[in-house]
């Protein structure tokens, strides 16, 4: 049987999570201006990042996956390891370009099977399957086996998120120009989410951002109704106090929801989510 490595990108917030693997990470670039660039995480932190929005009202990110040199010199790094294939779980091919990126770098490199998994997702759906993908290699599961459980997750998760703002939408071509403004006239927030084929999309539209969270928190409760899920909320540096009300608000209404784990929207994510999002999300068991 090969030896079989998993490398995610940064898009997944990997970083954040403690685990036991070893799982290269390709780091997406955040880019201020023209020439300030920075990776992700190890060069700036959710934390960081999201303070320079907060003291610099004038910062606006932009984002690039990482280099194909860097790639291929994390493919020969894993091949000098003794590794024979690598699964690359990557961020859904409807947000980003990265997957053909690895495609290019992947012929660069010889006597290494490498294969490019399409999570149709991101944060940490997408890192779940890393980890799961990671611990079934080390129990020494088959390729196949691996594959069959990662097409599970996939097909058995959602997040549903609520902006706090629509700036970053209109700028990143999420919403166009003018509708952005006409909803931001309004006070229109939208209520998004990840479908199936992994695409950002509309679920519904409300007025303020307060509307928006209860309206998440609504649909949240009624997907997973009846369904023994792994409950997870996500943010772009929302305050304390606001996740605390979601999270009491759905234990309210899920008792049995005893753990809700809370991770960051690594910058890379959230240059094009903006700052304030909050999403809940399901795995289902």
């Amino acid at each position: 049987m090969k030896k079989t490595g998993v490398i995610v990108c940064s898009n997944a917030g990997l970083d954040y999570i403690e685990h036991e693997y070893n799982i290269p990470i390709f780091r997406s670039v955040v880019i201020f201006g023209e020439n300030e660039k920075y990776d992700d995480y190890t060069e700036i932190s959710a934390v960081d990042f999201y303070n320079r929005l907060k003291n610099d009202k004038k910062a606006f990110p932009h984002t690039a996956f990482v280099a194909i040199g860097k790639m291929i010199s994390t493919f020969e790094e894993m091949k000098s390891l003794g590794y024979e294939r690598i699964l690359c779980i990557m961020i859904s091919q409807k947000l980003s370009g990265l997957q053909q990126a690895i495609g290019l770098a992947a012929k660069e490199v010889s006597d290494l099977e490498i294969i490019v998994y399409d999570s149709k997702t991101l944060s940490y759906p997408q890192a779940y399957m890393a980890l799961c993908a990671s611990k079934m290699f080390e129990e020494n599961k088959s390729i196949e086996e691996v594959i069959k459980k990662l097409d599970f997750i996939r097909e058995n998760h959602h997040m549903i998120f609520a902006v706090d703002t629509l700036e970053f939408l209109i700028k990143n071509g999420r919403l166009s120009k003018f509708a952005g403004t006409f909803a931001q006239m309004l006070s229109i927030r939208p209520l998004l989410h990840i479908s199936k084929e992994g695409a950002v999309e509309s679920l519904e539209k409300t007025r303020t951002s307060k509307k928006a969270r209860e309206l998440m928190i609504f649909e949240y409760i009624k997907e997973i109704e009846n369904k023994k899920v792994i409950p997870f909320l996500i943010h772009a540096n929302a305050d304390e106090s606001l996740l605390t009300e979601i999270i009491m608000k759905v234990k309210e209404l899920r008792s049995d929801l005893t753990e809700i784990s809370i991770y960051p929207l690594t910058p890379v994510v959230g240059s094009h989510a903006g700052p304030g999002t909050v999403a809940l999300g399901w795995i289902l068991i």
